[in-house]
């Protein structure tokens, strides 16, 4: 088996994985798209199960449509509580509006 063959095999393997590899960070960067931070504090809000029992396909997405104000009814989370979980989601939305000034508030 020749040495050089497989050293040229590896450099060059080795190259082309640094290079793609700077590709995607860099693209990493330039399309980052900033979230809304109450969509995550309503998703800690939420019980974590991501059973999809609200029509949604996980806690993640409930709270985005909580939070834009696609759901209006925070008892779609058939998992959640409603001391625990549904009552501090209001409680959360009304006094955290949007960057607009605007409150997307569900009800029970």
């Amino acid at each position: 088996m020749d040495y050089l063959s497989v050293l040229w095999s590896f450099l060059l393997l080795l190259g082309l994985g640094a290079v793609l590899g700077l590709l995607l960070a860099l693209a990493a960067k330039f399309f980052h798209v900033e979230e809304d931070p109450r969509i995550k504090e309503v998703e800690d809000m939420l019980p974590h199960y991501n059973c999809g029992a609200c029509g949604y396909a996980g806690c993640h997405d409930m709270a985005e449509a909580l939070v834009t104000g696609a759901c209006k009814k925070v008892s779609l989370c058939k998992a959640g509580k409603k001391d625990k979980n549904h009552e501090p989601i209001i409680e959360y939305l009304k006094t955290h509006p949007d960057k607009d000034g605007n409150t997307n508030v569900p009800t029970l």
